[in-house]
């Protein structure tokens, strides 16, 4: 019917898509870069597009992280990790940290990065990133193919640029996100 061998069949103008393609049909997701700590105190950074907050009183967000990762082994071992926000001028930073391994690249010195130390967790942050949520895991969860781990927030800093007093200003800190590996940000238009 479309040629397509992902597309099963049409209903009224709706499409039903085949199970590797059922998570389609969502709004773009944000992209954020976490970054986590060996016992020995060497850093790694994922990109991960499975984040969500999920509660404002205690502050709690939500990463997903699939078991084979390296970064998963150290959140494990570690029980922290930091939500970077990054902005799209990082878009090619953001990308080559969610391609390559941490076990074997220091991702730190291949793009240029910057770490910062924490308020209050160990691993650090990212200097160029506009935004860092500083987490201690309190839950882990096995969702298929993935470990969610819910951290509570117990520090948060920002670009003082980004911000509009106390609120995120998202026209300034254009935060990416991204479907299918093609990325975006926000526009006031």
């Amino acid at each position: 019917m479309f040629n397509r061998p992902f597309l099963l069949a049409v209903h009224e103008m709706k499409i039903e898509l085949s199970v590797n393609r059922r998570l389609q049909p969502t709004p773009t997701p944000p992209v954020v870069m976490a970054t986590c700590i060996d016992s020995d105190g060497k850093a790694n950074i994922i990109t991960l597009g499975m984040y969500m907050p999920i509660s404002t009183r205690p502050p709690l967000v939500c990463i997903g992280v699939a078991p084979q990762r390296y970064s998963h082994m150290l959140i494990e071992e570690t029980g922290e990790f930091v939500v970077n926000s990054p902005s799209i001028s990082l878009e090619k930073e953001m990308h080559y940290c969610g391609t390559e391994s941490g076990r074997s690249v220091d991702k730190f010195k291949e793009t240029g990065l910057t770490p910062i130390p924490s308020l209050k967790v160990k691993p650090p942050r990212i200097k160029e990133c506009f935004g860092h949520l500083e987490c201690k895991v309190i839950q882990r969860h096995t969702c298929g193919d993935h470990t969610l781990f819910v951290g509570e927030v117990v520090a948060t800093s920002a670009d003082q640029e980004v911000m509009d007093g106390d609120v995120l200003d998202v026209i300034k800190a254009k935060p990416i996100v991204q479907k299918n590996h093609v990325y975006y940000s926000v526009c006031n238009n």
